[in-house]
Protein backbone atom coordinates (compact mmCIF):
# COMPACT_ATOMS: atom_id res chain seq x y z
CA UNK A 1 0.00 0.00 0.00
CA UNK A 2 1.17 3.84 -0.70
CA UNK A 3 2.13 5.38 2.11
CA UNK A 4 1.66 8.80 0.51
CA UNK A 5 1.67 10.58 -1.83
CA UNK A 6 2.81 14.44 -3.13
CA UNK A 7 1.92 16.71 -5.81
CA UNK A 8 3.64 19.70 -7.02
CA UNK A 9 0.89 22.53 -7.09
CA UNK A 10 3.77 25.38 -8.30
CA UNK A 11 5.91 27.89 -7.18
CA UNK A 12 7.98 25.51 -5.04
CA UNK A 13 4.83 24.10 -3.31
CA UNK A 14 3.97 20.53 -2.63
CA UNK A 15 1.48 18.95 -1.26
CA UNK A 16 2.21 15.38 0.70
CA UNK A 17 -1.07 13.28 1.74
CA UNK A 18 -0.91 10.25 4.32
CA UNK A 19 -2.80 8.21 2.40
CA UNK A 20 -4.78 5.96 5.11
CA UNK A 21 -5.96 9.24 6.99
CA UNK A 22 -5.97 11.60 4.07
CA UNK A 23 -3.89 14.06 6.00
CA UNK A 24 -2.15 16.68 4.16
CA UNK A 25 1.32 18.93 4.59
CA UNK A 26 1.89 21.65 2.53
CA UNK A 27 5.86 22.29 1.95
CA UNK A 28 7.36 25.25 0.54
CA UNK A 29 10.96 26.33 -0.64
CA UNK A 30 12.97 28.47 2.23
CA UNK A 31 13.08 31.81 1.49
CA UNK A 32 16.70 31.39 1.27
CA UNK A 33 16.23 28.72 -2.14
CA UNK A 34 13.85 30.94 -3.99
CA UNK A 35 10.62 30.04 -1.75
CA UNK A 36 7.98 32.51 0.13
CA UNK A 37 9.30 30.04 3.53
CA UNK A 38 5.17 30.28 4.29
CA UNK A 39 5.12 26.48 5.37
CA UNK A 40 7.09 23.67 6.37
CA UNK A 41 10.59 23.06 4.04
CA UNK A 42 11.61 19.27 3.04
CA UNK A 43 14.64 19.66 5.04
CA UNK A 44 12.21 21.09 8.16
CA UNK A 45 10.43 17.87 7.81
CA UNK A 46 13.42 15.72 7.95
CA UNK A 47 14.22 17.79 11.41
CA UNK A 48 10.97 17.41 12.40
CA UNK A 49 10.48 13.47 11.74
CA UNK A 50 13.73 13.14 13.89
CA UNK A 51 12.44 15.00 17.00
CA UNK A 52 9.14 13.62 16.72
CA UNK A 53 10.37 9.97 16.25
CA UNK A 54 12.37 10.31 19.81
CA UNK A 55 9.29 11.40 21.16
CA UNK A 56 6.98 8.86 19.67
CA UNK A 57 9.53 5.85 20.85
CA UNK A 58 10.09 7.05 23.84
CA UNK A 59 6.38 7.04 24.49
CA UNK A 60 6.04 3.80 23.90
CA UNK A 61 8.50 2.89 26.41
CA UNK A 62 6.73 5.05 28.54
CA UNK A 63 3.36 3.32 28.48
CA UNK A 64 4.57 0.47 29.36
CA UNK A 65 6.13 1.50 32.29
CA UNK A 66 3.37 3.82 33.64
CA UNK A 67 5.32 7.34 32.69
CA UNK A 68 3.15 9.98 31.95
CA UNK A 69 5.39 11.93 28.71
CA UNK A 70 2.35 14.04 28.31
CA UNK A 71 3.82 17.70 27.73
CA UNK A 72 7.54 16.33 26.90
CA UNK A 73 8.31 19.16 24.22
CA UNK A 74 10.95 19.50 22.01
CA UNK A 75 12.60 22.49 20.22
CA UNK A 76 14.67 21.94 16.87
CA UNK A 77 17.43 23.85 15.71
CA UNK A 78 18.18 22.94 11.70
CA UNK A 79 21.50 23.85 10.26
CA UNK A 80 22.30 23.68 6.33
CA UNK A 81 25.09 23.67 5.06
CA UNK A 82 26.68 24.44 1.19
CA UNK A 83 28.21 22.58 -1.38
CA UNK A 84 26.51 20.39 -1.33
CA UNK A 85 23.17 22.29 0.14
CA UNK A 86 22.07 19.49 2.55
CA UNK A 87 21.05 19.60 6.09
CA UNK A 88 24.97 19.40 7.93
CA UNK A 89 23.52 19.60 11.99
CA UNK A 90 19.88 18.81 13.80
CA UNK A 91 19.79 19.76 17.46
CA UNK A 92 17.15 18.94 19.50
CA UNK A 93 16.27 19.64 23.25
CA UNK A 94 13.87 17.36 24.74
CA UNK A 95 12.23 19.21 27.91
CA UNK A 96 9.40 17.34 30.72
CA UNK A 97 10.01 17.55 34.42
CA UNK A 98 10.09 13.92 34.47
CA UNK A 99 8.96 11.81 37.24
CA UNK A 100 10.96 8.68 36.71
CA UNK A 101 14.23 6.82 38.07
CA UNK A 102 17.67 7.04 36.91
CA UNK A 103 17.69 3.85 35.31
CA UNK A 104 14.50 4.78 33.34
CA UNK A 105 15.33 8.19 32.28
CA UNK A 106 18.55 6.70 30.78
CA UNK A 107 16.48 4.08 29.23
CA UNK A 108 14.09 6.71 27.45
CA UNK A 109 17.58 8.62 26.46
CA UNK A 110 18.95 5.61 24.39
CA UNK A 111 15.59 4.87 23.30
CA UNK A 112 15.29 8.17 22.01
CA UNK A 113 19.15 8.51 20.65
CA UNK A 114 17.98 5.06 18.82
CA UNK A 115 14.85 5.88 17.16
CA UNK A 116 14.44 4.15 13.24
CA UNK A 117 14.80 8.32 12.08
CA UNK A 118 18.03 8.47 13.77
CA UNK A 119 19.22 5.50 12.55
CA UNK A 120 18.43 6.44 9.04
CA UNK A 121 20.15 9.48 8.70
CA UNK A 122 23.31 10.14 7.07
CA UNK A 123 26.57 9.96 9.67
CA UNK A 124 27.75 12.63 8.28
CA UNK A 125 24.76 14.59 9.60
CA UNK A 126 25.25 15.58 12.97
CA UNK A 127 22.67 14.84 15.73
CA UNK A 128 22.95 17.03 18.87
CA UNK A 129 20.28 15.90 21.75
CA UNK A 130 20.06 17.76 24.82
CA UNK A 131 17.67 16.13 27.37
CA UNK A 132 16.51 18.25 30.11
CA UNK A 133 14.30 16.04 32.64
Amino acid sequence: MTTLTSKYTGGLRTILTHTRSNSSITTDAPVDNHGRGEAFSPTDLLSAALCSCMITVMGIYAEKEGIDLTGLSGEVVKTMSSDPRRVSKIDIVLSYDLQATADQKQKLKEIALSCPVALSLSESLRQNIKFNF
